[in-house]
């Protein structure tokens, strides 16, 4: 048995003897919020990514709940207990529940009275199905109570088991309320390899494409990154509708066939987890293609400069013949090792006749140097006679660089003439 296969089994039997609603911290809360209730009536069950994540047998790091019950109502229930309750889109009719390291996001039914394709105007009800109808993909209108029992409206086991993502109603009005499902749309179909996109789908997300510009970069890119984080991220290269609304939504990321060498690794590469490594190597060449991107998303600063010290690296690449050759040793002793590492496979995606053998080699190489400390400092120069600090500052510069182009190695009586020329 694959060993992938063996982890889904894993997590079956995890799931079927231990499932996410079986906590203890769960029970407690769901208690609170049935005390009183009518025998026959639902106030509240679970709905979105942790249904879908458990029926597909995924880790759920999330939890929602949606209930019948108004923001007052649920503090009301919850005031004298031992959890916490922070307002965090009290507007939408959304709180945050804690509890030590439990944390739940509970929201009020809500249906749509007007929309504007960014935000929506909501009234609450108590009624499921409208609940279900506002919602985007069958896959995440999965309703599922505390006793485990399912209620879906809208077929959507039936999809996920089919692998079809699926608007809910009228892809284009669906749409219409919110144009980052377009987005979303494409990272659940690369996320559960669907390939099955019926065409009323594709034409109403051509139709809406240009509308994305509507929807705050903030936004978008918060989206953008959790498709980065898709182990099978490069599924999108094997769907030509796919890739072409994707590098219509993100012209820059223009190196998406470089996602095929970077397949050739397992996805317990630490790299392939790195964010900043994975928007390098789709984004860079000898152009300024990342720095617009990063103004164009306002990406942090950690993001800017991870991105502008690898481009400036592959650069030197590019212009230095022997930088990976003869330099190799002085660049890894200039770059640090991860910094060497992580330009090596950008080489190796970027370069055609940079083979996976030829990478393989660089890599062993770059593992086998050892590169000496440097026996030089301050109190060295200090002991010579020298006293002026900025004087010091240069010439321990200067011995450095010499004892690295000698190839990390400096007499005592080379570094003395260096210092010499200093104390006139």
């Amino acid at each position: 048995m694959k060993k992938y296969q063996k982890m889904i089994t894993i997590k079956k039997i995890k799931n079927f003897f231990s499932p996410f609603y079986k906590s203890k911290e769960i029970k407690e809360f769901f208690d609170l919020l049935e005390k009183d209730k009518p025998k026959d009536k639902q106030v509240a069950m679970f709905v979105g990514g942790c249904v879908r994540k458990f029926y597909s047998n995924e880790d759920i790091d999330d939890i929602d709940v949606a209930t019948i019950f108004s923001p007052i109502e649920i503090k009301e229930k919850l005031k004298n207990s031992s959890f916490r309750i922070i307002d965090t889109g009290i507007e939408h009719g959304t709180l945050t529940v804690v509890k030590n390291n439990f944390k739940i996001e509970i929201t009020t039914l809500r249906q749509d009275v007007e929309t504007d394709g960014r935000h929506a105007k909501i009234k609450y009800t108590e009624d499921w199905i409208l609940d279900s109808e506002r919602r985007d993909f069958t896959i995440n209108s999965i309703y599922l109570d505390i006793r485990g029992k399912i209620f879906d409206p809208q077929s959507g086991l039936s999809d996920l088991k089919n692998k079809v993502v699926k608007f809910i109603g009228n892809p284009e009005r669906r749409i219409e309320e919110d144009y980052l499902r377009i987005i979303r749309f494409i990272r659940f179909s690369i996320q559960y390899n669907f390939d099955n996109i019926e065409n009323k789908t594709i034409d109403a997300i051509k139709l809406n494409l240009n509308n994305i510009k509507k929807i705050s970069k903030e936004r978008v890119f918060s989206e953008l990154l959790k498709i980065l984080k898709l182990n099978n991220f490069n599924f999108l290269l094997s769907n030509k509708e796919l890739y072409e609304i994707f590098i219509k939504i993100f012209p820059e990321l223009k190196y998406l066939e470089r996602l095929e060498k970077l397949s050739y690794f397992p996805s317990t590469n630490y790299l392939k987890r790195d964010l900043n490594f994975i928007l390098a190597i789709l984004l860079i060449d000898q152009s300024d293609n990342h720095e617009y991107f990063c103004f164009k998303y306002k990406t942090s600063n950690r993001i800017k400069g991870e991105l502008l010290s690898i481009s400036k690296n592959y650069i030197r690449f590019k212009n230095e013949k022997n930088f990976l050759d003869r330099e190799l040793k002085k660049n890894l002793y200039h770059l640090k090792k991860e910094n060497l590492i992580k330009l090596l496979y950008l080489v190796f995606c970027s370069e055609e006749k940079f083979s996976l053998k030829l990478f393989s080699k660089k890599l062993e190489e770059i593992s086998k140097i050892s590169i000496p400390n440097f026996p030089y400092d301050g109190q060295f120069l200090i002991q010579q006679g020298l006293i002026d600090g900025n004087k010091i500052g240069t010439a321990l510069n200067e011995i450095k660089k010499t004892w690295v182009n000698n190839n990390f190695y400096l007499e005592k009586e080379e570094a003395f003439s260096i210092v010499a020329k200093f104390k006139n």
